[in-house]
């Protein structure tokens, strides 16, 4: 291969490597992105604190309820077999309360965000032409209605 080959062949490979670093620059430039890896390290933490919810507090009251029996220990041998099904109880226990405390913190969000976005709502008013539209519209409504 003559050196005028290798070295368009090695422009063209540099071109599709700055390309798609170019890209992936964009796509990490996105707040999605970056909003993304927030929620995911937030959510690493809050999984801790509700995963020692669930075994410090919640499993020890469920254990007496259960006649004091260590819930994460309970398990059934089968032959050379343990099946651990008190910690498949406790994980699906956590999972539920994982759920729900994202459902009430999404709800507080929501509810914080809606009444700020209602309260933008009711600061701005109308344009003087949206109201003329709304009335005409009506009024052509009105006369619709009439001619039938």
């Amino acid at each position: 291969m003559d050196k005028d080959k290798k070295v368009k062949i090695m422009e063209e490979e540099k071109k599709k490597v700055n390309s798609f670093i170019n890209e992936f620059k964009i796509f990490i430039s996105r707040g999605n992105v970056i909003e993304l890896a927030v929620g995911v390290i937030i959510g690493g933490a809050f999984s801790k604190i509700v995963t020692s919810l669930v075994n410090d507090i919640l499993t020890p009251i469920i254990g007496i309820l259960l006649g004091g029996k260590d819930f994460s220990n309970l398990s059934l041998t089968i032959g050379d077999a343990n099946i651990a099904y008190g910690s498949f109880i406790q994980n699906i226990i956590d999972f539920l309360i994982i759920a729900f405390c994202i459902f009430i913190f999404i709800k507080f969000i929501n509810k914080i965000f809606l009444k700020k976005h209602e309260n933008k709502k009711e600061t701005s008013k109308k344009s003087e032409e949206i109201l003329l539209l709304e009335e005409i519209r009506d009024l052509l409504k009105k006369q619709k209605k009439s001619s039938k």
